[in-house]
């Protein structure tokens, strides 16, 4: 295969010089893209071009969130954007939005998660407990919650939101999905401080779906988001009524992580105590209303997100495509409804074919922590390269942490063309 000669133009910015930054061109020949990453092309730029460009990454499998940047004008992780599925064409990379720029392509993290900290994102339980607790995952509240404790804090969805410039005060999408997934969590002992904490930040998001959409994990905030005030129809959302302390005492010990240390501890007066005498005059004399309207309109926005994800069926290509014994790592694009927004799907599905002629299709997420495993051929396994987890090739557990096998796809062929089935 010849090589392609790609541009790449980079953003850079040095604190010493100062200015608003430019960007710089390079020009990389790629002997494959479908192998080559954005992470990939910002090494080689420091390799063989310019060892000063400045950026952030570790884990390289989708995990950590490091390498969130801008790619072509769209949130992603480096790690995981590979060329092959950019518009041919120079390659854009610049930092995330709303954050300041420290160095070319590395930003300041720091107002993020104090905002992030504002909504106590931790568990409070009532009582301490040594022993692992056990969550059914068929529960209610399991599933409501659903991908939600996935989020790696990358900021995506907060350099995608427009209401973050616009809202200095606003907690952001990521902040307001933790919150979510612990307002859910009959055990935990905050729910009032902490739905008093983010309900003015969930009245500040327009529904846009753009935290949706960049989300690396496949989340969606805008759903946790109308969730919340979805629940607070239902709750009489006053001050906090033992203040800010209430979060602070019971913040775990995480070092530098302050929890609302620059919000009142008195709010009685301020603005968050005048909204919520509002709230609560609105609440009683537009009672009968909010059953009648509220109830349909937050089914109406809310209730399509929380129902049962709609099944695709995804071609694949024709069975002399994969051969007995052989893996194929197939990328599977497709929509995929979110309420009343689609959202483009992309993600790797692994697909092997058994010596008895079956065709099997694997989830790519390790069953441990969910980082992404690959086929090693010389040693004819699935490897998770995170914590030493390893699978055969029947999908089964063969080594390391993970608890059960990998998860199957649904496969179809219909006149010899394969179909997976994916949600």
């Amino acid at each position: 295969m010849s090589a392609k000669n790609r541009t790449v133009r980079v953003f850079r910015y040095h604190p010493e010089t100062g200015g608003d930054g430019a960007f710089h061109e390079y020009s990389l020949a790629l002997d494959d893209e479908s192998k080559t990453t954005v992470l990939d092309l910002l090494l080689r730029i420091q390799r063989e071009h310019d060892p000063s460009l400045a950026f952030r990454y570790a884990c390289r499998v989708s995990m950590c969130g490091s390498c969130a940047m801008v790619v072509n004008g769209q949130e992603a992780l480096a790690c995981k954007t590979v060329v092959a599925a950019l518009p041919s064409g120079p390659i854009s990379i610049r930092p995330l939005n709303h954050f300041p720029v420290i160095k070319d392509l590395v930003v300041d993290m720091d107002p993020f998660f104090d905002k992030y900290f504002k909504s106590a994102p931790y568990f409070d339980g009532p009582t301490d407990q040594t022993e692992p607790a056990q969550i059914r995952p068929d529960s209610r509240e399991r599933k409501l919650i659903g991908l939600s404790t996935e989020c790696i804090a990358c900021g995506c969805c907060v350099s995608s939101c427009t209401m973050v410039a616009q809202h200095p005060t606003y907690l952001g999408p990521a902040s307001l999905n933790r919150a979510f997934s612990l307002l859910l969590d009959s055990r935990d002992q905050l729910r009032t401080e902490r739905m008093a904490a983010v309900l003015e930040s969930c009245y500040a998001c327009r529904t846009e779906f753009n935290c949706t959409q960049v989300c690396p994990k496949e989340l969606s905030p805008t759903r946790a988001i109308k969730h919340i005030q979805r629940m607070a129809l239902g709750t009489s959302v006053t001050a906090n009524p033992r203040g800010n302390e209430a979060i602070a005492e019971t913040k775990p010990d995480v070092g530098q992580a302050t929890v609302a240390a620059d919000m009142p501890t008195d709010l009685h007066g301020t603005d968050l105590c005048r909204r919520a005498m509002l709230k609560r005059a609105l609440f009683a004399v537009g009672g009968v209303s909010a059953l009648a309207t509220g109830s349909v309109l937050g089914m109406s926005v809310v209730g399509p997100s929380l129902d049962p994800v709609e099944k695709k069926r995804v071609r694949l290509g024709v069975t002399e495509d994969f051969a007995p014994g052989e893996v194929r790592t197939m990328m599977v694009k497709y929509s995929r409804m979110d309420a009343f927004h689609e959202a483009e799907i992309e993600m790797p599905v692994m697909v092997t074919r058994s010596d008895e002629n079956e065709l099997v299709a694997f989830n790519s997420r390790c069953t441990h922590l969910g980082c992404e495993v690959h086929w090693d051929t010389m040693r004819k396994l699935f490897l998770c390269a995170c914590h030493g987890g390893a699978f055969n090739v029947d999908g089964s557990v063969k080594a390391g942490p993970p608890p059960r096998p990998l998860a199957r796809y649904p496969v179809d062929v219909v006149d010899g063309h394969v179909y997976v089935e994916v949600s």
